[in-house]
């Protein structure tokens, strides 16, 4: 468990009979520290299938997986950014792409912007719990603090936070169409 990010987590469900219940309770122990960046996440759930079946028992994120979301899935995490510091830019980008199951960016074929610049087949909804951050895409940037929502088309993008504190973000990503894919 990380001494800093701890979520809590409720997922409902039935009882035999048909009653709604309380599964389960607690913090999420699905803890991930993303090496290098020092990205801590929670992964809270997983969905395999669309519609999504309502009607799982069990703990749906309890498994190895990356940034996407499964083919006709969806995924919620909870992310916290540590400020950028002076190694941020030596860290290999196609490592840290590597190590998230993500896309290189796709932006004409030259470097990336940034070392954390990536992309997913996903829809994704973001929404910033606490903090600030800037958000990268090819060209432009957009500045994002508590309170901010963001839907993401599956673009290349970085997060970056060049703050003094933590940010928190809540995502969901849901499996998408490649809006790259021109076949």
């Amino acid at each position: 468990m990380h001494p800093t990010h701890q979520i809590r987590r409720i997922v409902t469900g039935h009882d035999d009979s048909g009653k709604a219940i309380v599964e389960m309770d607690g913090i999420c122990p699905h803890v991930k520290v993303r090496p290098g960046a020092g990205f801590v996440s929670s992964l809270l759930w997983v969905t395999d299938e669309t519609p999504a079946r309502a009607d799982v028992h069990g703990d749906r994120a309890e498994r190895t997986i990356g940034v996407p979301p499964p083919p006709n899935g969806s995924i919620l995490r909870v992310v916290d950014f540590p400020p950028v510091d002076e190694n941020t830019e030596k860290i290999d980008q196609a490592e840290l792409v590597k190590s998230m199951g993500a896309q290189h960016h796709a932006h004409g074929g030259g470097p990336a912007r940034h070392p954390y610049m990536h992309r997913t087949k996903s829809v994704d909804y973001a929404i910033v719990l606490q903090g600030e951050i800037d958000m990268l895409l090819d060209d432009s940037e957009v500045h994002m603090k508590a309170g901010d929502f963001l839907i993401q088309q599956g673009t290349n993008h970085a997060w970056v936070n060049r703050s003094k504190e933590v940010c928190r973000i809540a995502f969901v990503l849901i499996d998408g169409v490649d809006p790259l894919d021109k076949a």
